[in-house]
């Protein structure tokens, strides 16, 4: 696995794991809110799944630093399958973001756009670096 597909998957899954105690914790901030692009309305019925999203998030970037680690210091077959299958979450996750926005189901509509690019890119960058 080279340089650019471990950095951009290491780099993706520290923002995932910084980004959960935001998620998970610290949701009902209004700053948090801002910067998740999300509307304060019915906070606290959401934040059962806000801190669900948070953790599997945070297990996704877990999973990936573990992956890098196999790659560098065990076997690299089986390291490179579990960045790619994190990977692999991550970007689709992401993806849904945008397809939930679509669907209108994210408020303000149109909030997750800047959210899913950021998302998307290093996930789609670390998998094309894998495959080429």
């Amino acid at each position: 696995m080279n340089a650019v597909a471990q950095l951009s998957a290491a780099i993706s899954a520290l923002i995932l794991i910084a980004v959960f105690p935001f998620e998970a914790f610290l949701i009902h901030r209004p700053e948090v809110q801002r910067f998740l692009g999300i509307e304060s309305h019915g906070i606290r019925n959401v934040h059962l799944w806000s801190f669900c999203i948070g953790a599997r998030n945070a297990l996704a970037g877990v999973g990936t630093l573990i992956g890098l680690w196999i790659v560098n210091f065990g076997d690299q077959t089986t390291g490179v399958t579990v960045v790619v299958v994190t990977c692999v979450y991550m970007l689709l996750a992401s993806l849904f973001m945008g397809v939930a926005d679509l669907l209108g189901y994210w408020l303000p509509r149109g909030g997750s756009i800047k959210g899913t690019v950021a998302s998307s890119v290093l996930p789609a960058v670390a998998l094309i670096a894998i495959a080429v």
